[in-house]
């Protein structure tokens, strides 16, 4: 894998030049790993904002959200990112709510049994 390009980040973010650095400058060469770096994160948060949204619309309808079904949920998915489509900018300028971090979701029984995976127990 190219050196710009994170694991497994390589055919999304490192588009430019396919992810090659052609640059022998060590400056020039550590912006574009930063900037890829970045571009790889920014992608990765935006999934998991849309998954914690998607996880309370289902808890709203009524849903029972399985904890064990959510840890095999990755937030770095690709297959709707479109590198050279267009982009609407009319939404830019228009203020975000604020982000509530909290899922009703019940992750007790998943920790316990990490924690008994790996020969600890609970601190009472």
């Amino acid at each position: 894998m190219p050196a710009s390009c994170p694991p497994r980040a390589g055919p999304v973010s490192g588009f430019g030049n396919r992810g090659v650095i052609a640059d022998n400058d060590p400056v020039e060469q550590e912006r574009a790993m930063k900037s890829n770096a970045l571009l790889t994160n920014a992608v990765i948060f935006h999934n998991a904002l849309d998954i914690a949204e998607i996880v309370r619309q289902l808890l709203e309808e009524g849903r029972e959200i399985d904890p064990e079904d959510l840890a095999h949920i990755s937030p770095y998915l690709t297959e709707h990112i479109n590198r050279f489509g267009e982009y609407s900018t009319d939404e830019l300028g228009i203020q975000p709510d604020g982000y509530d971090p909290k899922l009703d979701v019940d992750f007790t029984l998943l920790r316990e049994q990490d924690l008994t995976a790996a020969g600890l127990s609970r601190a009472t």
